[in-house]
């Protein structure tokens, strides 16, 4: 038997210089950017109530998640997820030098930076307790579409780490769309057997529907041994047939083409200003300029099946970046499901580094792909801080107006502690009104827009039990019902007024939002 020290230096030389430069600059880079928020407790909405979560999400479709977020304990510990979080995205970047065939130092380096730096995981870990969970899911997408790649019956592991990355977060099954795609298309612009590409092709449709028929297998069983049922929420229970908002399939297709211009346009993420949009055009021009130059040198466009290969393409892209569309049509969309629209610059940067360093003339299509991921890994750097630093002052004001209620409610005539407390949760925008002054760039960045932390009654409950030490009984949302249409608690002033608490037949009343006496 092998020693510890001449196994791990086996495994040593088997890793790849292109693997270790990934891995280290995805990881040293993500610290530079991310490290203020992993050094830090800054709970958002969500956060308050998962400061101890078991992750048993299973209703949701993610019956994995409770084992991919058990490595750093069921705590919500920013540090310790963070490094794991951090790790499989190193892992994520290594394992796409492979997919892409990158092998250019400065290209694998652009392209790490991209994939820490795009926003969508800046929101990611504003939902900190999933972190570790959702970017071990992300490395199972990715491992998925390497294993297919790489031998003729890899799809069968493909097709497993496929079912267990949607076992842990869905979202990231249009990761693998999206790669494999790619990968179809690289196939194709290969010299060689026109069967054997075919073949090749086919293996990444196996791992797919091997991939989403175990996940959903899986699922059912274990529903089934723990007695339950797919949620509504999200949409999720579209998975067995359940009613959705959003008519037939047709209907749902064009859903998707919609959703897609809207956010790529106008979802003030890609690029929210002139300098960023230039940046996103420049390499965008460059990966094109690139197929154009190879398009030319290998007579493609002699070929019909060039333009229907480019226009099929162009059709399914939308459709495989939108895929949790499909599956859940009534989702609330938001930023942590978009993280699939960092493989477009990836994929930019990749194929300018391999195909434009082939030939000495596209030299400068290299400088231009350059420049643009390098500004855009700055730009999406100062933003994701810019949503940090909102998060953190979101924190503060939600702290200071919660030592002033909770002195106000202990002051109440009445009061004791137990009491029952009736409470909407909403802070009133005419009294607290929008101190924000960063809506133009974090405005789609859920988690980290906004003023305030607090929404519900169960929130304020979660944030003074968890951060001010005290421990208030608050009535259930659906007690409210009655009190809220009561006369009593009409005529209220809305906190701080003066009578913004008062006890009615044994309850506190608080009322913290505005409404029309």
């Amino acid at each position: 038997m092998s020693t510890p020290a001449k196994m791990l230096e086996a495994v040593k030389k088997k890793i790849k210089r292109e693997w270790k430069t990934a891995f280290v600059w995805t990881f040293i880079i993500g610290l530079l950017i991310h490290m203020p928020v992993m050094l830090s407790d800054v709970p958002n909405h969500d956060g308050l109530s998962s400061m101890y979560f078991d992750q048993n999400m299973i209703t949701s479709g993610r019956w994995f998640l409770m084992i991919a977020c058990g490595f750093s304990s069921f705590y919500t510990l920013p540090w310790v997820i963070g490094l794991l979080g951090l790790l499989f995205l190193g892992l994520c970047a290594a394992a796409l030098t492979e997919v892409l065939e990158v092998k250019n130092s400065f290209g694998i380096v652009l392209m790490g930076g991209l994939l820490v730096s795009f926003p969508a995981l800046a929101s990611t870990f504003a939902y900190v307790f999933t972190l570790d969970g959702y970017m071990l899911a992300l490395f199972l997408a990715v491992l998925a579409v390497l294993f297919t790649k790489k031998s003729r019956f890899g799809f069968v592991w493909g097709g497993i780490c496929l079912a267990f990355s949607m076992g842990t977060y869905q979202a990231y099954v249009s990761m693998a769309m999206l790669l494999s795609i790619y990968c179809i298309l690289m196939t194709a612009m290969d010299d060689g057997d026109p069967g054997e590409k075919v073949k090749r092709s086919l293996r990444y449709l196996y791992m797919g529907g091997l991939g989403a028929g175990l996940y959903y297998a899986i699922l059912q069983i274990l529903l089934r041994i723990q007695g339950k049922e797919l949620d509504t929420y999200q949409g999720i229970s579209g998975l067995e047939g359940g009613a959705s908002s959003q008519g037939g399939l047709l209907e749902r297709i064009a859903s998707m083409y919609r959703d897609f211009f809207a956010f790529t346009l106008r979802g003030n993420v890609l690029f929210n200003g002139r300098i960023s949009g230039a940046a996103l055009l420049l390499l965008g021009a460059a990966a094109l300029l690139t197929l154009g130059a190879l398009a030319l040198r290998k007579k493609w466009w002699k070929n019909p099946v060039f333009f229907v290969i480019m226009a099929l393409s162009a059709l399914s892209l939308p459709l495989a970046t939108n895929a949790i569309l499909l599956i859940s049509p009534d989702v609330t969309y938001h930023l942590l499901m978009r993280y699939q629209w960092v493989v477009y610059l990836l994929v930019m940067t990749a194929f300018v580094s391999k195909y434009a360093e082939s030939h000495s003339g596209n030299v400068f299509f290299q400088w231009c792909a350059a420049a643009g991921a390098a500004v855009l890994i700055l730009h999406y750097g100062v933003t994701d801080n810019i949503g940090y630093s909102n998060l953190q002052k979101r924190y503060e004001k939600t702290y200071a107006y919660c030592i002033r209620l909770l002195d106000r409610i202990e002051q109440t005539q009445g009061y004791y502690q137990g009491i029952p407390i009736a409470m909407v949760g909403v802070v009133g925008d005419e009294q607290f009104p929008a101190t924000d002054i960063t809506g133009d760039v974090t405005s789609n960045m859920i988690g980290l827009n906004g003023d305030i932390l607090l929404y519900t009654g169960e929130n304020y409950q979660a944030f003074m039990k968890n951060y001010l030490g005290a421990t208030l009984n608050f009535l259930p949302s659906e007690a409210m019902e009655e009190i809220y249409f009561s006369e009593e608690y009409k005529e209220m002033e809305s906190f701080p007024g003066k009578t913004s608490t008062k006890v009615v037949d044994g309850i506190l009343y608080v009322k913290t939002e505005n409404m029309t006496r």
